[in-house]
């Protein structure tokens, strides 16, 4: 990835387990950190309409044909609202890397989807169906799946947004913005 590449990070707005839907937020970021645009959208508190809404959220910018990738924090917004990373990819000839900080324990996460969906095998299949690897940093490890790049370009793209910790900044900034619109000031980790 070529420097001053445009990504897309998404991330969610803190919210209750008994509100309807929850704020998503996009960063369009200029790497390594340069804050080119936001845009928002909506997802059902732990509906199954999120790729929907990403996708929805890609195609009707002005800027889709300059998002060079779309960068999600977790594969899930507003609770379990799992995306369907393939299908975004799809649908929006965009790659799409989802990152998070710790290393899943899906033995824990079928429990829990068990105890709360129907559909909870469906749910678990979109959260395992790619492979999640490690992103090494300067400091604690990311780990993260993706589609439509080589995983080498993954890295280097989250390598070149990383500024400062781990956390690349098109997912930290779209962290900042969503919380500070729901609580009124930015807080919690990405």
């Amino acid at each position: 990835m070529k420097n001053q590449t445009r990504i897309l990070g998404i991330d969610d707005s803190p919210f209750k387990f008994e509100d309807e839907d929850s704020l998503v937020v996009g960063a369009l970021v200029r790497a390594p950190n340069y804050l080119e645009a936001v845009m928002r959208t909506r997802a059902k508190v732990d509906g199954m309409d999120s790729t929907d809404r990403l996708i929805e959220l890609v195609h009707g910018s002005r800027y889709k044909a300059q998002i060079k990738a779309v960068m999600i924090d977790g594969i899930a917004l507003a609770g379990f609202n799992v995306i369907d990373v393939e299908r975004l990819y799809e649908s929006t000839s965009v790659p799409v890397l989802t990152v998070t900080r710790d290393q899943p324990d899906f033995k824990e996460i079928e429990s829990a989807l068990k105890k709360h969906f129907t559909d909870w095998k469906d749910r678990l299949g979109l959260m395992t169906r790619l492979d999640m690897k490690q992103i090494r940093t300067e400091h604690k490890p990311l780990f993260a799946c993706g589609v439509g790049l080589d995983w080498l370009d993954f890295e280097e793209l989250a390598r070149q947004t990383t500024v400062r910790g781990s956390l690349p900044e098109p997912l930290r900034i779209a962290h900042l913005i969503s919380s500070a619109l729901v609580l009124g000031e930015s807080r919690g980790r990405a």
